[in-house]
């Protein structure tokens, strides 16, 4: 055994990976997989044999051993890591099967997960379609746990990589299949293969697959996407090669340069990560299905001709993605339909318009300034569904073309005469603000600025608010300090709104003004000082006073050479003179400003700064300066400020680093400072806004609260005067209920007098009989019925119950006795019929022979026996009865005469004329 293994050892790797013996082959995947580990760079010799018989890790990665086979992945997941671009390109065609069919689905764990690897390694090194393409076989394999595994494999790289780097549209033609497999596993990994893809293309995957699902699957996923969108988007976690190298290189640049652009181009890369359904569809030949006869039916007089030859044009060009086609006619002809009477037909157009320009995108451009206007104008409609579908379209034909191409005609209809018009589009330009993705110009954003400047002075708040939020979201894209020009104008209160405004807005363009240059330009000074001294010389001719102390360094260096080098020299400014009038008619101007003798003593301590930094390079200077020396009769009073300028700009090339570092340090103390200074400023601003809306709403709730005390006391006023006018109205109807017993007595005693009867009490009892009968009940005789009451001597109008307990009658009583005389009076009026004691009994009889007898009632026994009938008739066929019998007794027994009781029916009538009288002007019922 030592004997084979020193002989196996010695084997070359390529042989001990095609041994018969799986110990052998173990053994050389993982001293592989050691010399992987060791090279130093991916050309080293140690991965040549490997590159040349790529077949070699076809047999590594299913190897019949599961043990062997776990090392053979590893080495594979090794070479693939050193061996780089090379490794992956010359063995993936090879091995991607057997890691799918041998590794994904292997019993061991480690197996699984350094199967998965190497996939992801294979895509990390170069990229994902070849890898995608071997996979997909797979999906419709016998074995479903083959299956299975493929689909989980796919969930994991989609969850490493992203739908931005591993197309997801071969995988959604081809995963519903798995939503019908009968294997629950694999229904299970199709579900989550899914969901991954859910979270990064939301919405877009559904008109890809989901016409292919039933309407239980379409359930059950609906309930995993719910979980999903309250989820925040997603992000690679994991970078290809080429990705990695462009960071590093992003980071090493901005090392060097501002050290913040690594930052910047990592956002610019994740940010653009939004896919829609446009990305992943198939281009639809939709002009194809246009019907022939559009344009005939679209020029019909029948609107419901026009609307149904619109609704199949919108059937046909809804599809995610359209080919490319001649729609110049069918875009001519939606434009003409925004014209249209009918709001139904303009708002199928415009549905149409938005999905021809979704589908075609970037090709619908051309046509923008077709339907753009039309579209505007049609804002005048103020049905807001017809608002809304135009609004829609609009932004559907702004996603495919820019700001640029749009801006022109949006600020034409911000000043539209229609306030509807003016409104919709305002708010169309802010919705092209926040989606836009590139920056407007700076004439553009000027003219921006400008319109929604004039919008804050709008009659509608409605506008006003617009014309803020206009300024607050370009704010936001341009920054704070490229539009504080356009607000200087403005007071606090808008400028507070703009600031809110700028501070909620969420925009997708980024803000242009970032450029690298300014890094070089810092550089550029430290060059440009040496001809600084000559250049500015000759623009001091032009500028007053002020330009010409702008040259003054070279000043200060001339008397430095002067002192040791003129000497040798004292013929140097005539030369110079003649030489170069220009430069000596100028210099002159600055050294003659301090006096003849007064430059070497003024700028001595100039001398001293600058002539460490400018030793060497001034010596061509003291010509001029020489040459200027001369001339010293120039007059003191204009250059007598020079000197301090000089001072100024000769110190700063004299500085040390550590000055430098210190005028720095206090030049970002300074903006910082300011920097807090405006944000103060603008939270003062804010505040005082918050204040002054606060004491407004203050004001309206002491003017609402003064309202309703006064509303309040009004209501109780009004209460007293109800209350006040209710004791009035009572205590007349006491005084009326008074007057009317008064009446009744009055009455009672008219009767009696002018009835010429014996002072016997018949009349008595036949008033009684008519004015004091029950009324309400009808109760009439009385003395039948113990228990009810009786009629005493009280007063009229009292009645007395046998418990003793008195109570007056009502005025409906006394309306009821009051018809109950009427009908007494007229039943006098008419003869009585004789008839037979025996067929009508007489109710009364009376007593005594006089003719003002009195009139007793029949006895009881009588009243029984008269039958069952009689005695269950009601109270008013009973009262008639008595009426009547009274009336015939009265006349056959020589009652007063008939004009006594016409007399009584007379004033009984008036009597109750009055009381009605009284009643309506009171304005009271009977609940009084």
């Amino acid at each position: 055994m030592a004997d084979q293994e020193e002989d196996f050892s010695s084997l070359p790797l390529s042989d001990r990976f095609s041994h018969k013996n799986w110990k052998v082959r173990k053994q050389g995947y993982e001293d592989a997989t050691k010399e992987f580990e060791k090279t130093p760079d991916e050309s080293d010799p140690t991965f040549k044999p490997f590159l040349q018989d790529s077949g070699l890790w076809k047999g590594a990665v299913a190897d019949s051993n599961v043990a062997a086979q776990q090392e053979g992945i590893n080495a594979l997941c090794a070479f693939l890591k050193y061996g780089g671009t090379h490794a992956c390109t010359r063995t993936r065609n090879v091995t991607t099967s057997p890691i799918v069919e041998k590794g994904l689905s292997s019993t061991r764990a480690a197996s699984k997960q350094s199967a998965l690897e190497a996939l992801l390694l294979y895509i990390e090194l170069d990229k994902a379609d070849p890898i995608i393409e071997d996979m997909i076989p797979h999906l419709s394999h016998k074995q479903p746990k083959i299956i299975a595994a493929t689909l989980s494999a796919l969930t994991s790289i989609y969850h490493a990589y992203g739908c931005k780097v591993v197309d997801p549209k071969p995988i959604l033609k081809v995963v519903p299949k798995a939503f019908g497999h009968a294997d629950k596993n694999v229904r299970a990994e199709a579900s989550h293969l899914v969901v991954e893809l859910y979270r990064w293309l939301r919405e877009a995957i559904k008109p890809l697959f989901w016409g292919d699902l039933n309407h239980l699957q379409q359930q059950d996923l609906e309930k995993l996407f719910e979980a999903v969108k309250q989820e925040p988007a997603p992000k690679q976690e994991r970078l290809l090669r080429s990705q990695q190298a462009a960071k590093a290189a992003s980071s090493g640049g901005s090392g060097a340069g501002d050290g913040g652009g690594g930052e910047d181009v990592e956002e610019l890369e994740e940010e653009p990560v939004e896919i829609d359904a446009f990305d992943l569809a198939e281009p639809v030949d939709a002009f194809s299905k246009v019907d022939k006869d559009l344009h005939e039916k679209l020029a019909s007089t029948k609107w419901k001709d026009r609307k149904d030859a619109l609704d199949a044009l919108h059937a046909v060009l809804n599809v995610p993605r359209i080919k490319d086609g001649p729609y110049d006619e069918i875009v001519r002809a939606l434009a003409k339909c925004m014209k249209d009477a009918n709001i139904a037909v303009v708002t199928i157009a415009a549905n149409c318009i938005d999905v021809l320009a979704k589908g075609l995108r970037r090709g619908f451009a051309k046509y923008r300034s077709t339907v753009m206007s039309p579209m505007l104008e049609k804002f005048k409609e103020k049905k807001q569904s017809v608002a809304d579908a135009l609004g829609q379209a609009l932004d559907s034909v702004f996603g495919a073309t820019n700001l640029t191409d749009c801006l022109e005609e949006i600020l034409e209809f911000l000043k539209h005469k229609n306030p509807q018009v003016k409104s919709e589009t305002l708010k169309f330009l802010i919705r092209c603000l926040k989606t836009t993705r590139e920056a407007p110009s700076k004439p553009e954003t000027k003219s921006i600025a400008d319109a929604a400047t004039k919008l804050l002075t709008e009659s509608t708040e409605a506008t006003r608010l617009g014309g803020a939020e206009v300024l607050g979201t370009l704010m936001k894209i341009m920054g704070e300090r490229a539009m504080t020009p356009f607000l200087d104008g403005l007071d606090e209160i808008r400028k507070v709104k703009v600031k809110e405004y700028f501070e909620t807005a969420e925009v997708k363009a980024k803000d242009k003004p970032k450029p690298v240059a300014p890094p070089p330009k810092a550089a550029a000074p430290s060059t440009q000082r040496k001809v600084g001294g000559k250049k500015p010389v000759a623009g001091v001719k032009k500028p007053a006073p002020p330009p010409i102390e702008e040259p003054a360094p070279p000043t200060p260096l001339q008397p430095k050479p002067t002192s040791g080098r003129n000497i040798p020299k004292p013929g140097g400014p005539p030369k110079s003179v003649s030489s170069a009038p220009g430069g000596g008619l100028k210099l002159p101007k600055k050294l003659a400003g301090p006096g003849g003798a007064a430059p070497p003593h003024a700028s001595s301590p100039l001398r001293r700064i600058s002539s460490p930094t400018h030793d060497d390079q001034p010596i061509p200077t003291p010509k001029f300066g020489l040459a200027g020396r001369g001339l010293a009769g120039r007059p003191l009073g204009k250059p007598a400020a020079a000197p301090t300028e000089p001072t100024a700009r000769a110190t700063s090339p004299g500085m040390t680093a550590a000055e430098r570092a210190e005028l720095d340090d206090l030049r970002a103390e300074k903006e910082r400072l300011q920097r807090a200074n405006d944000d103060l400023r603008a939270e003062r601003n804010k505040l005082q806004s918050q204040i002054h809306e606060l004491q407004i709403h203050n004001a309206q709730l002491i003017e609402d609260h003064t309202h309703d005390v006064l509303s309040i006391k009004a209501k109780e006023t009004q209460l007293v005067r109800a209350r006040s006018d209710a004791e009035v109205a009572e205590e007349m109807v006491h005084k009326q209920q008074r007057e009317i017993d008064r009446l009744k007595r009055e009455l009672g005693r008219a009767v009696r007098s002018t009835s010429p009867s014996s002072p016997s009490a018949t009349a008595a009892d036949g008033a009684d009989l008519i004015y004091r009968d029950g009324g309400v009940n009808g109760h009439h005789h009385l003395h039948q019925h113990p228990g009810l009451g009786r009629y005493d001597s009280a007063p009229a109008g009292v009645y007395t119950s046998t418990r003793g307990t008195p109570f007056v009658s009502s005025p409906s009583e006394e309306k009821e006795n009051g018809s109950l005389m009427e009908a007494v009076g007229a039943h006098i009026n008419k003869p009585s019929p004789t008839r037979h004691p025996s067929q009508h009994p007489p109710p009364y009889t009376r007593t005594g022979s006089a003719p003002g007898g009195t009139i007793s009632p029949p006895n009881q026994a009588g009243a029984r026996g008269g039958g069952g009938a009689r005695a269950e008739a009601g109270p008013r066929s009973r009262r008639e009865r008595e009426v009547r019998d009274v009336s015939s007794a009265g006349v056959d027994d020589g009652y007063p005469p008939v004009e006594s009781w016409k007399r009584a029916a007379e004033v009984t009538s008036q009597l109750k004329a009055r009381i009605e009288l009284m009643k309506a002007r009171q304005g009271l019922g009977k609940t009084h």
